[in-house]
């Protein structure tokens, strides 16, 4: 990525929100706020020698009126690949970091636009959707359609994944999604897309329990429309009380045929086509404010992963 097309790409989004914010009335003033995510981790896979990794999320965010209506938003991270942003300690070549996102964004009653290079859409890696570190260059349009249903609509190009290119400007719309989410109640929820990226037509649909105990059952199922392709999930999330220590737990299986392509690739970094499962479990460290510990298990075929480490979340107003 050379610094011109970092450049445009930032004036691309910057201007018109810049344009508004003089317009204005005078008593709005700008602010601005950032996230910093950091984690520390163990990584030890069955098919080659251990590792040590770290990761740095960085999410600044420029707002330009006092409701916050208009913003611009960025996301600076480490890792050298779609679905991964972890560098390994020690080697020399994997030391990367890179702005993969930069975007106008404007909220309202009735939803949300972004204009730009995009996030991709919401989904717990592992689970559902692309990975949250990947980036669409594009336009997403969010319409509340009741209190407990939303429309999501993006359009955009998903072309090259090297994190290096992520702010080069789309050249054609190779990426389509039109999702619709909704609440049923308290319990039940589901979600139904149709996405067109990578080159293949998807049909996607999640469906959500909820119980009484804030424990989260959920399946999943897509299926590759010009190919006899599929992937099925199944898992569960929540949170329990061991002595009176809280955790937080996730666990899946999952089962993606060859044929699905990249759209399995692009979850993350570990897990890909055939038989997998995962598990996570999670507590937070009393001596630190929002740091916390984890430790997670994957497979997949005769693979397996064990990852443990330390995560530490700072919010800055």
């Amino acid at each position: 990525m050379t610094m011109n097309r970092f450049l445009t790409a930032m004036l691309l989004c910057i201007n018109p929100v810049v344009a508004l914010a003089q317009n204005s009335d005078d008593d709005t003033a700008a602010g601005y706020s950032h996230r910093l995510d950091l984690q520390a981790r163990f990584d030890d896979r069955s098919d080659r020698d251990h590792r040590n990794q770290y990761r740095i999320r960085y999410y600044p965010q420029w707002t330009f009126d006092d409701a916050g209506a208009w913003s611009v938003n960025s996301f600076v991270v480490t890792g050298d690949d779609f679905g991964s942003s972890h560098n390994t300690i020690g080697d020399g070549s994997s030391q990367k970091i890179y702005v993969r996102r930069a975007y106008v964004r404007h909220t309202s009653s009735w939803g949300k636009t972004e204009v730009g290079i995009v996030p991709t859409y919401k989904g717990r890696v592992s689970s559902s959707g692309l990975s949250k570190d990947g980036w669409i260059a594009g336009i997403r349009q969010v319409v509340k359609l009741d209190s407990d249903s939303l429309l999501d609509i993006v359009v955009g190009e998903l072309d090259d994944t090297d994190p290096a290119n992520a702010l080069e400007l789309p050249e054609e719309a190779n990426y389509i999604e039109l999702e619709y989410t909704t609440k049923i109640n308290d319990f039940h929820s589901y979600e139904l897309s149709l996405e067109r990226m990578t080159g293949g037509n998807f049909l996607r649909g999640e469906y959500r329990y909820k119980t009484e105990s804030d424990h989260t059952v959920f399946f999943e199922l897509i299926r590759r429309l010009d190919e006899p392709d599929s992937k099925t999930v199944t898992g569960l999330t929540g949170d329990i009380v061991i002595g009176d220590t809280p955790l937080s737990y996730f666990a899946h299986y999952s089962y993606v045929s060859e044929g699905i392509g990249p759209r399995a690739e692009l979850t993350e970094d570990f897990l890909g086509t055939g038989h997998g499962f995962s598990a996570e479990i999670s507590g937070s460290i009393n001596a630190v404010d929002d740091m916390e510990w984890f430790v997670r298990f994957d497979v997949v075929d005769s693979t397996t992963r064990l990852l443990s480490g330390i995560a530490l979340s700072l919010d800055k107003n």
